[in-house]
């Protein structure tokens, strides 16, 4: 197979003609102009998409990830919400077959249930405490590569360690931590910030918070650019302060569909425009990772800082060494766009799936 563009390199923009099959095998330079050649995006937290919510089963876990292909998310993590224990087991055992069953699906991401009552934001009232023998059964349903919890509640320390140790990544969401009890978790392995300034204890100048904390010292946080969760100027400090981080879409079973009354785990959500809502809360998102590019370029943020958030940081923070870049031996995970930045092509391992 082969695609001549703009292709986006360990160098930069290079004008050329790729070669691959199921992996990059090599890349002519010329000047051709021509479409953008992207790595394919990678979401890290995504619910669902296209009507399908990932809590349902292995063929809505299927169809969701059909959704974001289409949209150039080449690789992606399902990510559960707070359930009744049965609920939750029954979505995992169904997570892990999809998983085996479509080589975009990563693994999962287990947000919560060990949350803050206090900062669930939209997600299900099922909150529990830290239980290292819970979690054991939770990671022998399904691969579990990254896991949300709330570090003030009692046996979370714990927990990270546990966690930490079996190469699981623990970020720090729907948190009231203070600082210092969030600082205690990043030292104790936590290594990530899920949804930025959302759910977690804001930043006040006597009272740094989670957002505080995660300014100073993070060096991962992902963020969901889709100009409702978070202000532009937020965006801008974030980039300036946090090394890796990376972008998300926090879709919903709404995004893709038309206004009305989709499911979010046991809550009945409603898409109004470009927004989820539960109430007047926002509940996830509509978001896809091409319209997230489209939204940062608009924002004034360039496409080669934008491209690579989407895809090269989330690959490293989860240690995927074979994704993520355009380079020699690396997949062939590709998105391809026009002028307008619309995606015109999706490949996944070389095959066009888009």
């Amino acid at each position: 197979m082969t695609l001549e563009g703009r292709i986006l390199t360990e160098r930069g923009f290079v004008e050329g003609k790729l070669y691959f099959s199921s992996h990059i095998e090599a890349l002519e330079e010329r000047e051709v102009g021509g479409p953008y050649v992207l790595p394919g995006f990678l979401d890290l937290h995504v619910h669902g998409g296209g009507g399908a919510d990932a809590m349902e089963g292995k063929e809505a876990v299927l169809a969701m990830a059909r959704f974001h292909l289409r949209h150039g998310t080449t690789g992606l993590l399902p990510t559960t919400v707070t359930a009744p224990i049965g609920d939750l087991k029954r979505a995992l055992e169904g997570l892990r077959e999809a998983i085996g069953a479509c080589q975009a699906l990563l693994g999962v991401h287990l947000e919560g249930p060990f949350l803050s009552p206090r900062r669930l934001g939209a997600q299900p009232p099922f909150p529990r405490l830290p239980d290292l023998d819970l979690m054991e059964e939770l990671l022998a349903l399904a691969p579990v590569r990254v896991v949300t919890l709330a570090p003030e509640l009692p046996g979370s320390l714990e927990l990270v360690r546990f966690l930490a140790e079996r190469g699981v990544r623990v970020q720090l969401g729907h948190t009231a931590a203070s600082y210092e009890e969030g600082l205690a978790a990043l030292e104790a392995g936590a290594s990530g910030f899920t949804h930025l300034y959302n759910a977690m204890t804001g930043l006040h100048h006597r009272e740094p918070g989670v957002v505080g904390l995660a300014l100073e010292r993070g060096m991962w946080a992902e963020v969901i650019p889709d100009g409702l969760h978070v202000h532009v100027a937020a965006l801008r400090l974030a980039l300036k302060a946090i090394p890796g981080l990376y972008f998300v879409s926090d879709a919903v079973a709404a995004a893709g569909m038309p206004d009305g009354f989709y499911a979010l785990g046991a809550h009945r959500v409603e898409k109004r425009g470009e927004g989820v809502w539960l109430g007047e809360s926002l509940a996830g998102s509509a978001l896809t990772l091409d319209q997230a590019l489209r939204n940062l370029v608009a924002w004034g943020f360039p496409l080669e800082e934008v491209a690579r958030r989407l895809s090269t940081w989330p690959a490293r923070y989860l240690g995927l060494k074979d994704r993520g870049e355009i380079a020699l031996g690396k997949r062939a995970d590709l998105v391809v766009l026009d002028e307008g930045l619309r995606v015109q092509a999706v490949y996944l391992a070389g095959k066009r799936v888009a």
